[in-house]
């Protein structure tokens, strides 16, 4: 895929000159003779880059730029000039010029002045998609992600919400167990009653059972009162057991009642409760182990686990990191009053590679951390942690000596597609250019792209 530039200068020869020479670069390229014509070019679409002569009849170069950047956020314009002076620049750069250039331009510096604008151009673009996506699964779910395995977990959640059935989540520390039980309880006809959560293994023994289930006045030294429990206060809604694998045998067994009778006794009473409450459950341990290890009941996890949705770990999920680096970023930008819209490629290209052992927690604090150090609107590779700015897929490459650059470069991307199995994003990441600008080159240097986009298509 090409990107299309527009030229408009009323000398006719510059404008078939440099039309020529970014043809020959590899660019689609369209003419304009005034700045009338370049706005209807730009209005039709499909136009990636205006380089426009500062003076021209009809509408001039400077009005093209303050219109283009008006209407086009995101369109660089190129300015020339044969009389610039600094007063132009400081004007050009003001109303949102990429660059100025004065006449007789060099066209190697030229070529390397489109490139880096179109750059910046597909970065803009990907960070805009990016917030329009995080924007939209935010307005249907408090989860965020675009991988296979994320999808495959949307599916389960719109299937089973609807139903009573018991649901036992499962995956690492950190990987957003809790956001898959709000969402559950939020797409359930339970949505409207109370959403009650009981971290396990923050609670003592002792307490958890006067937690869960209550106590009357004088059950135990201290109880002063009665007191409603968790299953009392989640009625007609859902209740949450974080870490279900620390709770004892003792409790297990009320539990287990509660699921199979629907009531309960508090502690120290004798007056049957009864309850109309979802159970939903999170662990990190392998229940099944805890069960042949005698450490967990086999009923109690029978009854729980009716659906099971496994929450696979970030690192086997690495397509969701931009989504929720983006969500992460937005939500600490505001938090702390900064500018602060996205992320270069090569900083994206780090959270690409790091092994996240903390899962989405750790992201969402070396997202908070990064916002922080951040020094102008994008987060840079010096801004993350150590730990994660170091991180880099490391391929070693071989460029024979002698070769050109451009053989060279053909050589880096070919290798670096094929490391990652075809996949074209995380290799446009790893190489610090946009997904568009990998293509074309793939294009310029005749690199096979079928079995490339196969690979994509099976790994991600």
């Amino acid at each position: 895929m090409k990107f299309t530039i527009l030229v408009a200068d009323d000398e006719k020869n510059i404008r078939e000159g440099l039309a020529e020479y970014l043809a020959l670069e590899g660019y689609i390229v369209q003419t304009a003779a005034d700045g009338k014509e370049a706005l209807r070019k730009v209005e039709d679409g499909n136009v990636d880059l205006v380089i426009t002569d500062l003076k021209m009849p009809a509408l001039s170069g400077g009005e093209v730029l303050k219109t283009v950047s008006g209407r086009y956020p995101g369109l660089p314009v190129i300015v020339l000039t044969g009389h610039g002076t600094i007063e132009d620049a400081v004007d050009a750069m003001r109303y949102g010029a990429f660059d100025f250039l004065t006449k007789p331009v060099n066209l190697d510096h030229l070529a390397l002045l489109c490139k880096r604008a179109l750059e910046t151009r597909e970065l803009s673009r990907k960070n805009l998609e990016l917030q329009a996506e995080v924007e939209a699964q935010r307005r249907s779910s408090s989860i965020i992600g675009s991988s296979q395995e994320m999808k495959r977990i949307f599916d389960l959640l719109r299937r089973v919400a609807p139903t009573k059935a018991s649901v036992l989540i499962t995956g690492e520390s950190g990987v957003g167990k809790e956001l898959v039980a709000d969402a559950l309880h939020n797409l359930s006809p339970r949505r409207a009653g109370p959403l009650v959560k009981v971290h396990c293994a923050a609670l003592a023994e002792s307490l958890l059972e006067s937690e869960l289930f209550g106590h009357e006045k004088g059950a135990f030294t201290g109880a002063q009162g009665r007191k409603r429990g968790r299953f009392e206060l989640a009625n007609e809604g859902t209740l949450f057991l974080d870490e279900i694998g620390e709770i004892n045998q003792n409790v297990q067994i009320k539990i287990l009642r509660v699921l199979q009778e629907r009531k309960f006794e508090r502690v120290g009473g004798e007056e049957t409760v009864e309850t109309d409450v979802r159970i939903v459950a999170a662990t990190n341990k392998d229940l099944k182990k805890e069960i042949a290890e005698g450490r967990f009941r086999e009923d109690l996890f029978y009854r729980l686990n009716v659906v099971n949705i496994h929450v696979p770990p970030l690192r086997e999920r690495r397509d969701d990191i931009p989504l929720l680096a983006m969500s992460f970023l937005r939500e600490f930008a505001q938090e702390n009053g900064k500018k602060v819209e996205g992320l270069d490629p090569k900083a994206r290209s780090a959270l690409y590679a790091w092994s996240w052992p903390g899962n989405v927690r750790e992201l969402r604090n070396c997202m908070e951390s990064a916002v922080v150090m951040a020094r102008s609107s994008l987060v840079g590779l010096e801004d993350l942690p150590p730990s994660v700015r170091s991180s880099g897929e490391e391929v070693d490459i071989r460029v024979p000596a002698g070769s050109s650059l451009a053989e060279a470069e053909k050589i880096l991307i070919r290798e670096t597609l094929a490391a990652q199995n075809g996949n074209k994003s995380r290799t446009a990441e790893i190489l610090g250019i946009g997904r568009k600008t990998l293509y074309q080159k793939l294009e310029d240097y005749g690199l096979e792209a079928k079995e490339a986009q196969e690979a994509e298509e099976k790994h991600g």
